[in-house]
C-alpha cells in the first residue's frame, strides 16, 4: 500500500488528507457531502495510485452515512475509528491537545499508516441483512421511546391520579396497553374517570379490543375510581390532565411506530437464509433475532472467533491485572443494542430451555447475581450460534447442555473459544 486516506466527518463537509507510507501528506482537501464532493474525493484518490484492483483504504470516524456508503461500494477498505481511540491518537502528537477537522482527518490517515492491523473494515454484509439492521434498530428506538413514555406517563399519574396506577400497573398489563390508554384518553383526571358508567367502561374496552374478562375488568375499574382518595385543587387537577394526555399522545405514536416496524422487520428478517437458525435457539422469536442478527451481520470473516463476538456483545467479562491485583469486571465497552438484545433472550430462554434454567440455577447457587448469571448464559448461548451460524446447524437442546453439572462453566455443542 502506497498510500492512506483519512476523512473527519461533519454534516456538512467532510476534510480529506492523503499520506504515503512514510507519513508525508500527498494531498488534503475539503469536500461538501453533496454528490460533486464525492466525485472530488475519487479525482483525489485516482490521482495517488487507487485503482479497482488496488484501492485506497479509507479511516473514518462513523460507519453510517451515504458517504460510507459510497466509498464501500467502491469495493476499498473503510476502517472506521472509536472516537475514544482517534481521542488518544491525537494526543500522541498534539500535548497542547490542539484540534482541527484537517488534523483530524491526517491523524486518522496516519493510524492507518502505523496501526491498521489493530482495526477491522466494515463488515461486507448484505444488503438484506442492512436492510434488516435499518429496521431492527428504528423498531428497538421506538420500543425505547415507548417505555420512556410510559415511565413519564407513571411518574405523572402518581403525583395526582394514583388510582389509574392501581387500575392499569398489573401484570401483563401495563400504562402501554390498548385499555390504558383508551380510558385514560377518556378520562384523564380522578373527576372524570369517576364519572365513567360501567357502560361506558365497557364501551371503551370493547374499542380497546379487550373480549375475556370483561365483566371482571368493568367492576374492577369502576370499583377503583370510585373508591375514596386524595385530591388536587380542581383547577391544579385539570392541569395534571392537560399534561397527562400530551404525554398520552407521544405514547400513542411510540406503541403505533413500534408496532409498525415489529411488522416490517419480521417480514424481511424471515427471507435472510440465518433466520431459521437463529430462530431455532430458545428465548430467540423473530423480532429477537432479527435485533441479533442486526448487529452480528452475516459477514462470515467478521469475527476470527466466538471469543471476538462475545467481547463485541459484552458477554465476556473483562480481567485487569497488575502485580498482585487481580479483578473481574463485566464488560462495559460493548454494542449496547446487542448486549439489549441478549438480555431478553437469555430471560426468555429460562422458561424455554430447562437446560439453561439449570444453568442459570447453578450459577445463582455459586453466588451470583442475577445479572451476572444472565451474562455467563448468554456467554454460552453466542458460542453456540456462533458455531451454528459458521456450519448451517440448528440448535440442538441435548448437545448443548450436556456438560455435568459438577462443571457449569464449559462450552456446549462442540467446543468454540
Amino acid at each position: 500500500m502506497t498510500a492512506y486516506c483519512g476523512i473527519d466527518w461533519a454534516e456538512a463537509h467532510h476534510d480529506v488528507a492523503l499520506v504515503d507510507q512514510n507519513g508525508h501528506r500527498l494531498g488534503r482537501c475539503r469536500i461538501p457531502d453533496t454528490p460533486e464532493g464525492l466525485a472530488v474525493l475519487l479525482a483525489l484518490l485516482a490521482e495517488h495510485g487507487d485503482s479497482p484492483e488496488n484501492p485506497i483504504p479509507v479511516a473514518i470516524e462513523t460507519g453510517r452515512g451515504l458517504l460510507v456508503a459510497c466509498l464501500v461500494a467502491t469495493g476499498r477498505d473503510v476502517v472506521v475509528i472509536n472516537p475514544m481511540a482517534a481521542a488518544r491518537y491525537r494526543e500522541r502528537t498534539a500535548v497542547t491537545r490542539t484540534k482541527s477537522d484537517a488534523a483530524d482527518a491526517l491523524m486518522l490517515a496516519n493510524v492507518l499508516r502505523t496501526d491498521r492491523h489493530a482495526h477491522r473494515s466494515l463488515p461486507n454484509d448484505s444488503e438484506l441483512v442492512r436492510a434488516v439492521a435499518v429496521l431492527a434498530r428504528a423498531g428497538q428506538d421506538a420500543t425505547w421511546q415507548r417505555q420512556q413514555a410510559a415511565n413519564q406517563l407513571r411518574s405523572l399519574l402518581r403525583e395526582f391520579f394514583p388510582a389509574a396506577l392501581t387500575a392499569f400497573q398489573i401484570k401483563h398489563v401495563g400504562l402501554a396497553s390498548p385499555e390504558a390508554r383508551a380510558i385514560l384518553a377518556a378520562a384523564p383526571t380522578p373527576a372524570a374517570a369517576a364519572q365513567l358508567t360501567k357502560t361506558r367502561l365497557r364501551t371503551l374496552l370493547t374499542k380497546a379490543g379487550r373480549r375475556r374478562n370483561l365483566d371482571r375488568w368493568v367492576d374492577r375499574l369502576h370499583a377503583t375510581f370510585h373508591a375514596g382518595a386524595m385530591r388536587h385543587p380542581v383547577e391544579v387537577e385539570n392541569a395534571y390532565g392537560q399534561a397527562a394526555l400530551a404525554i398520552l399522545k407521544r405514547l400513542d405514536a411510540a406503541v403505533s411506530a413500534a408496532q409498525d416496524l415489529q411488522h416490517a422487520t419480521t417480514a424481511v428478517f424471515e427471507q435472510h437464509p440465518h433466520a431459521t437458525i437463529i430462530t431455532s435457539f430458545p428465548g430467540l422469536g423473530p423480532l429477537t433475532g432479527a435485533r441479533v442478527l442486526a448487529e452480528l451481520g452475516d459477514d462470515p470473516d467478521r469475527f476470527d472467533d466466538a471469543r471476538a463476538l462475545k467481547a463485541y456483545a459484552g458477554a465476556a467479562p473483562v480481567t485487569r491485572a497488575s502485580g498482585k491485583s487481580h479483578l473481574v469486571m463485566h464488560r462495559r465497552v460493548k454494542n449496547h443494542r446487542l448486549a439489549s438484545a441478549g438480555y431478553n433472550w437469555t430471560f426468555a430462554a429460562l422458561s424455554h430451555s430447562p437446560g439453561a434454567r439449570q444453568h442459570y440455577d447453578r450459577r445463582r447457587a455459586t453466588g451470583e447475581g442475577h445479572a451476572a448469571a444472565l451474562r455467563n448464559l448468554y456467554n454460552r448461548f453466542l458460542a453456540q450460534l456462533y458455531y451454528c451460524l459458521s456450519t448451517g446447524q440448528h440448535y440442538d437442546e441435548q448437545r448443548a447442555f450436556s456438560a455435568p453439572a459438577s462443571d457449569p462453566s464449559k462450552a456446549t455443542m462442540p467446543h468454540v473459544t
